[in-house]
């Protein structure tokens, strides 16, 4: 096992918080897995909406981060496009709009427990190694906006470093072209007391899961903000162009942040 504390972790002093966060994590996390085997299957669609966004939001809470939403989701058939910061954005996205289905490459299945819980919630899993899947997970996004539910996508194919975009992959935004469904763009971003763009959430590199988990426990003031911008039609638009859009105007927001201040 990789020595946990870093130069960009956690000290020594701040063990025993890390350890509580830990530990208030995996109860959760055992809490979620018991809901997802005995009460999901019986929960109609509100129902499960209501506890993935309860187990979303005591996620965050749990591990130390606020949460700060700007925006309304807008119902029905909508393709949520959010910026990839870290593994805690699904998280944070599903507090705010607990009704979205995520695709996700295909790794974090693996995920000793969490990956479970992932593929509980309805996550639609691409392995980005295979360009022929991505036109399978497009055709079961569109079949999902046909029947009226909201998917959120990373068009950035990965985790970037919070304060600049990655460029945007246009492939799945086809899905919504097809069906002429609204994109909703959401603009994700992690704060702590100092900084604007929190150090402690970057999942870049070669850092394991493990190892961000230790830094977020260990962090103080984290606070997650989701700001979700106003929804754009998508009907007979080009993807290639339409990804350039959302990016510079999610740039844009990213940019502005949601306050003046941390």
């Amino acid at each position: 096992m990789p020595a946990l504390p870093s130069a960009a972790g956690p000290g020594l002093s701040a063990l025993p918080r890390v350890l509580w966060r830990l530990a208030r994590v995996l109860v959760h996390v055992a809490h979620g897995m018991a809901v997802m085997a005995l009460r999901f299957p019986s929960l109609d669609a509100a129902g499960r909406q209501a506890r993935i966004q309860w187990w979303s939001a005591g996620l965050l809470r749990a591990i130390g981060v606020g949460l700060r939403v700007q925006g309304t989701a807008r119902p029905g058939a909508t393709l949520l496009v959010a910026n990839h910061v870290s593994w805690l954005d699904i998280a944070a996205l599903h507090a705010a709009v607990p009704q979205a289905r995520f695709v996700s490459k295909a790794d974090v299945r693996r995920w000793p427990l969490l990956g479970w819980l992932v593929a509980g919630a309805g996550t639609l899993f691409i392995e980005r190694d295979r360009k022929r899947d991505a036109l399978r997970v497009v055709h079961a996004m569109a079949e999902a906006l046909r029947d009226g539910q909201t998917v959120g996508v990373f068009p950035e194919g990965t985790t970037g470093p919070g304060p600049e975009l990655l460029p945007f992959h246009a492939n799945l935004l086809q899905a919504a072209i097809a069906t002429a469904t609204p994109v909703q763009p959401a603009v994700l971003r992690f704060a702590d007391g100092r900084q604007r763009f929190s150090p402690a959430v970057e999942f870049v590199g070669e850092t394991t899961l493990l190892q961000s988990l230790w830094r977020v426990a260990g962090a103080q003031g984290l606070v997650a903000h989701v700001q979700l911008l106003a929804p754009q039609a998508t009907a007979h638009a080009d993807r290639r162009a339409l990804a350039e859009h959302l990016h510079q105007g999610m740039a844009e927001a990213l940019a502005g942040g949601l306050e003046n201040r941390p």
